[in-house]
């Protein structure tokens, strides 16, 4: 691990690093995780800001004029911490909200007489915009050097285009991070009592073809999730159907980056 450690140190062979990493797992040197995540380190560099991020149709986010109310009952929805606020629309992003400073105002009394609470332009804290053609490992750094966890993804014209966390840029790194807000999926297959089954995203083709008597292959991706992405040529939305084989795949819950759960239902024909 030493020798990975210098060799990221030492600029002058970066070029020459992934081989470095991929002989020191093949030697025993590094686990074959460790290895994983410094490679996907060195992708940082590769991918894009605009490839992580949350598309602006998908964001949660409220009116900076809105009731407190209003921005509390969007964060229990969604279960994201913190909420951008715009200002006419999404394109005028003018302020972050947290979760946190949210309970002290609306727990405090309203003033007597009639007066009014603090608003939201009174709590909010600065926007921090980012470039969607930047690379995340620039985006890595910004985070850490401006201490921020969430970025407003600007296209060529100022207009938002998406939003990055530090989750997102993680995720890079080590694999889908499970917070308390996601809700736990299976791993295998489901069968249920009406003859459909459940799967999760992250089920193996390999599994899913042991089940289901099929031949699913790529050599892009391992799981029915990315595999059904890919012949979609996106993530695909709640409730879009794959016919595969004597199968029909229905995705049942899926978010900007990933199929979460699908259901899977023999054909007509074949029941």
């Amino acid at each position: 691990m030493s020798r990975i450690i210098s060799l990221f140190r030492n600029k002058s062979i970066g070029h020459d690093l992934e081989e470095h990493i991929l002989d020191a797992k093949d030697e025993g040197a590094i686990p074959p995780e460790e290895g994983s995540m410094l490679l996907n380190v060195l992708d940082l560099g590769k991918t894009l800001v605009e490839d992580i991020m949350v598309p602006r149709i998908d964001i949660a986010c409220a009116e900076v004029d809105a009731e407190l109310e209003e921005v509390a009952n969007l964060i229990m929805e969604c279960g994201h911490s913190r909420i951008p606020l715009y200002e006419d629309s999404k394109d005028r992003m003018v302020g972050i909200v947290h979760a946190k400073d949210l309970l002290k105002p609306l727990l405090t009394p309203a003033p007597e007489g009639g007066g009014k609470r603090i608003a939201l332009r009174g709590i909010m804290r600065p926007v921090f915009f980012v470039n969607a053609n930047a690379s995340v490992r620039s985006l890595l750094r910004q985070f850490q050097s401006e201490r921020m966890h969430l970025g407003i993804v600007q296209d060529e014209y100022g207009g938002t285009a998406g939003l990055v966390t530090m989750e997102d840029v993680l995720e890079e790194i080590v694999g889908d991070i499970e917070d308390e807000y996601d809700t736990l999926q299976p791993d295998e297959i489901e069968r249920r009592e009406d003859g459909t089954m459940l799967c999760s995203g992250r089920a193996l083709l390999e599994d899913v073809n042991e089940t289901l008597g099929l031949s699913l292959e790529s050599e892009e991706v391992e799981t029915i999730g990315g595999y059904l992405s890919q012949m979609a040529g996106d993530i695909p939305h709640d409730g879009q159907t794959f016919d595969l084989g004597p199968w029909r795949f229905v995705v049942q819950d899926a978010d900007a980056k990933h199929i979460r759960m699908i259901r899977i239902e023999p054909l007509a024909g074949d029941r």
